[in-house]
């Protein structure tokens, strides 16, 4: 009886590494869904999915890690003809990088305040110089790292839904992911108004201010990429194309939202200080300037200072010269007060009252905000 027992046992072994084997196949096709991203090759487009929807899809180091490569890896690929990105959940793009990983980190002193910013600029910079088409598929909340992920790009597409901001200086940061290259190239003094206030723009006004270049139907948006997808050996003319086919001609008459205040926001936001910018919007008293003022009064005053003088520098820098500026701002925030009290009261208490230090513009020094912009050595941001 033994015999035919014992013959079995290699054949039982065989199908148990089978069944094994199997097993591990399922749980990766299942962990591939609940990966935090999503990349996969299909006809000629490289599409990357970011996954967190339950976090509005907020970008945090591994992600980044996972992403940074294969955009470098398909860029090389001559079987690779474009780049999508795109966002689940229907809710966001990207809202953002994670902040609140960042936060814990620096409480610790742990590595992760300066590993997230170096892979974060690291992928702006390579999204920024991609020699493949880049389409962003900018659906929903779209901000802070979520902008550097895509405005960066070739081609942003916004829909009916899109929310745009840069709102940083609510938290004690300032609007990095190359907010200090595209901000001071809107037209006027729009980019350095949004960069202060952090005032979110909707839907059509993505594009109407130059941040979106193409504004579609969010519901069409599936049949987008499918026709992505299909385009062979596509030129970037081919794709414009494509995308200006499905142009979403809806309210395009409708003024855009800052229309009537743009001669303001150009006068007012031209001043060389934020004192000065203050003193202009306290000179024009309109309902308008007195918003502004509640608005950059709410806001940390050291964060300003940063973010005025990194716009103003920024205009007449190359992006990647302004990835490593905003590194060593990124860093001089990391060792400071501001950042980790204005997660706190707009993150986590949720009470929306930081108490700023300092408190007050005036004293901020200009030796300080100099101080925040020196070059780190050999600890300076490598692209």
């Amino acid at each position: 009886m033994a015999g035919p027992a014992l013959r079995a046992l290699p054949r039982l072994r065989a199908l148990n590494r089978l069944q094994v084997i199997l097993q591990h196949l399922k749980m990766s096709k299942q962990t591939d869904s609940t990966a935090e991203v999503l990349l996969e090759k299909k006809g000629g487009a490289g599409i990357i999915t970011l996954n967190r929807p339950k976090a509005l899809n907020a970008l945090n180091l591994p992600m980044i890690q996972k992403i940074y490569p294969q955009i470098k890896a398909w860029e090389q690929d001559p079987q690779t003809f474009l780049i999508i990105i795109k966002g689940t959940g229907g809710k966001a793009f990207c809202a953002g990088g994670d902040i609140r990983a960042i936060i814990e980190a620096g409480k610790v002193g742990d590595k992760l305040t300066q590993e997230f910013f170096i892979g974060e600029y690291r992928l702006n910079n390579a999204i920024g110089t991609c020699k493949k088409p880049y389409v962003a598929l900018i659906d929903g909340i779209t901000m802070g790292g979520g902008v550097g992920v895509s405005v960066h790009g070739h081609f942003r597409v916004a829909t009916e839904k899109t929310v745009f901001a840069m709102p940083e200086t609510a938290i004690g940061l300032f609007p990095d992911v190359g907010g200090g290259y595209f901000l001071p190239r809107l037209s006027g003094k729009i980019g350095y108004y949004l960069g202060l206030t952090g005032f979110r723009l909707k839907g059509r006004d993505v594009l109407k201010v130059g941040i979106a270049t193409h504004f579609v139907e969010s519901e069409k948006l599936p049949a987008l990429e499918k026709d992505l997808i299909a385009l062979k050996s596509p030129s970037k003319e081919k794709i414009a194309d494509l995308l200006n086919s499905y142009h979403c001609t809806i309210d395009q008459e409708k003024e855009f939202v800052l229309d009537e205040h743009m001669e303001k926001i150009n006068s007012l936001f031209s001043a060389n200080s934020m004192e000065e910018i203050v003193k202009k919007l306290k000179q024009d008293g309109s309902p308008f300037a007195m918003k502004q003022l509640e608005t950059i009064n709410k806001m940390s005053p050291t964060s300003l200072k940063l973010t005025l003088r990194q716009l103003r520098e920024g205009a007449s820098m190359s992006l990647q010269e302004v990835l490593q500026m905003e590194y060593r701002l990124s860093q001089a925030c990391m060792k400071g007060h501001d950042f980790y009290e204005g997660v706190r009261a707009v993150l986590i208490d949720k009470d929306q009252s930081p108490k700023w230090k300092p408190a007050a513009l005036e004293e901020v020094s200009d030796e300080f905000v100099d101080n925040c912009f020196k070059p780190l050595g050999n600890e300076d941001l490598k692209l």
